[in-house]
């Protein structure tokens, strides 16, 4: 895995606001607060940020890769692997390998190593689900742009029919050489902006760039109890590489969206439930909605307000985690509903409990 120049320069942890000695799941927490905060949809104009959020996090959330990073950061390129032979320090016989590598990152030098076959680019997608398409998992497809060679000039950014010419500064490299000694910087040449050649009349549909945009459609298969901000890795549909190089991965991010009766939290289903005084005095039998139709449950006589009972088995479904494949519940929480107004027989009765009555714990609370 190379080492990226943006490494150097982006200290992703802060992009996070998390500790560099933060764990996984501090740094995971971190990210999917950030990423709902900030998600395009959500915070018109918030692209840039939200893309350096996810950036961030396409690091620090790969072990290998946050790594590699960390030791990038402490010890610069030679704790990013450009370090001597086996480790060591250096030594002037070293000095052959060193020139390489200088000509490796700035264009020139007495040996330029050629890069070999590069894998492609991760690629990242939004997918919207329902709420229950996230609790029992659902195969769909998502929509991912990406640059392709251009079709109508077949990528040399020239109109079809007309000329181009070597580009008289560069001389066709694309990229025009500083020596300074040992060492050269390369630089991309300003006219023709690293092509090489120039030409006349730029294609009309790509505008000279030799690219254009296409959405091709990639399936993915997520699982029973996705939770909101949660990424989901697609293996090599990410943006092709380079030469033989495999592709990189698609990671989609899945926005769930809220359902009008149920909340959730973790495995677990959340629902509140009217009952009327006389149910949660005498006790009851009273029907409660799930996802997958309806269930009895019984209210025990003496009942208080804000009561919370558990029906087993029906909340998310397990997975192949660490449940071990057990299901969430579903955690019913009773609200006493109080009539706000009564009829006559009502209001009677209401009088007559009113009567016998033991007043005991309200007196208890004022003293």
């Amino acid at each position: 895995m190379a080492a990226q120049r943006e490494w150097f320069e982006k200290d992703y942890y802060k992009v996070l606001g998390v500790v560099p000695t933060a764990s996984d799941k501090e740094i995971t927490r971190a990210y999917r607060k950030l990423a709902k905060e900030h998600h395009p949809d959500a915070n018109p104009g918030s692209e840039d940020r939200f893309k350096e959020i996810s950036a961030a996090y396409d690091v620090l959330g790969d072990p290998d890769k946050r790594k590699e990073y960390d030791e990038v950061r402490t010890h610069g390129p030679i704790g990013g692997g450009f370090g001597a032979p086996g480790g060591g320090t250096f030594r002037m016989e070293d000095m052959g390998d060193l020139s390489d590598l200088f000509g490796g990152l700035f264009g020139g030098g007495r040996t330029r190593t050629q890069r070999g076959p590069q894998r492609g680019a991760d690629m990242e997608a939004q997918l919207h689900l329902s709420f229950q398409d996230a609790v029992h998992g659902v195969t769909t497809s998502v929509n991912v742009p990406q640059e392709v060679r251009c079709s109508n000039c077949r990528g040399s950014g020239a109109a079809p029919g007309t000329s181009t010419h070597t580009c008289p500064r560069c001389g066709g490299t694309g990229s025009l050489n500083d020596n300074q000694g040992l060492f050269s910087l390369s630089t991309v040449c300003p006219d023709c902006v690293g092509r090489g050649t120039l030409f006349d009349t730029p294609c009309p549909v790509c505008r000279g760039t030799g690219s254009e945009q296409k959405v091709r459609s990639v399936k993915v298969r997520i699982p029973a109890g996705v939770e909101n901000g949660q990424r989901i890795r697609v293996k090599g549909r990410g943006a092709p590489g380079q030469g033989m190089a495999p592709p990189g991965d698609l990671y989609v991010v899945v926005q769930v969206a809220p359902h009008p009766v149920f909340g959730r939290s973790g495995r677990n289903l959340t629902i509140t439930v009217p009952v009327t005084f006389p149910e949660a005095a005498l006790g009851a039998t009273i029907t409660v909605p799930t996802l997958d139709g309806k269930v009895t449950l019984k209210v025990p006589a003496g009942t208080q307000a804000g009561r919370v009972l558990r029906v087993r088995g029906r909340g998310v479904p397990g997975g192949s985690g660490r449940n071990g494949g057990k299901p969430g519940d579903l955690m019913v929480k009773l609200d006493v509903l109080v009539p706000t107004t009564l009829s006559d027989e009502q209001r009677a009765a209401v009088e007559s409990l009113a009567a016998v009555t033991d007043a005991a714990p309200r007196m208890a609370v004022e003293q």
